[in-house]
């Protein structure tokens, strides 16, 4: 809750923004990371629009994200994944909020598949991007990125899952992460329940787990 009280000043009324996966009350319990920034936001009766990506290949941001909003009664659109670019073209985003799974001590944040592409994505258009998490995700042991393991899923969750019968020929292969990592430098700010941490983050970490 002090995640989405700190996060919910980076909101305006009649804010348009774009999330990923679920950060929600399903995936944390009681009140969420980046979608508890948007709880509060509609709480202090800010008009929002917001846009979830889909999250293939398991569709959390489809079939969670979109159905913990639409009971809160929030104003919800699910998009493709691959459709996030045309939304931010079209100035149909004011900010990005994603969550995060774990944080290097220089920022550089692992979440899941679909989030870099945002963050390149939210640079390139110049709009804020945003990851919400509490101080519990860094790992100070992890200097950068680059040391964290990313587990490569089965490929039947990309070919099979959610269809009655395969959608690709047998014996092709698959490249299946089940997360990516933004670097740091793409990333705005981190929203933690110590406050919005700024870069350079290496200090700004450092001085919120004292």
């Amino acid at each position: 809750r002090k995640i989405g009280a700190y996060g919910s000043r980076l909101i305006r009324n009649n804010a348009r923004i774009l999330t990923v996966c679920n950060t929600g009350i399903l995936a944390t319990i009681d009140y969420g990371t980046a979608l508890g920034v948007i709880y509060k936001a509609h709480e202090q009766g800010k008009k929002l629009k917001v846009y979830a990506s889909e999250t293939r290949p398991l569709l959390q941001g489809a079939r969670l994200t979109a159905w913990e909003l639409k009971r809160k009664g929030i104003d919800v659109t699910v998009q493709c994944d691959t459709m996030g670019a045309v939304l931010m073209q079209q100035n149909k985003v004011d900010l990005v909020i994603a969550g995060a799974d774990r944080i290097a001590a220089n920022g550089d944040t692992a979440n899941k598949i679909g989030t870099y592409s945002l963050a390149v994505l939210a640079a390139y258009h110049k709009i804020p991007f945003y990851i919400a998490a509490p101080i519990s995700t860094f790992d100070m042991d992890i200097r950068s990125g680059e040391e964290i393991t990313i587990e490569q899923r089965n490929g039947d969750e990309i070919g099979k899952l959610f269809f009655k019968t395969p959608m690709t020929p047998k014996g092709v292969s698959f490249f299946n992460p089940a997360f990516d990592v933004t670097p740091h430098a793409l990333i705005t700010g981190i929203i933690t329940e110590k406050g919005i941490l700024k870069p350079p983050f290496i200090q700004s970490i450092k001085k919120a787990l004292r």
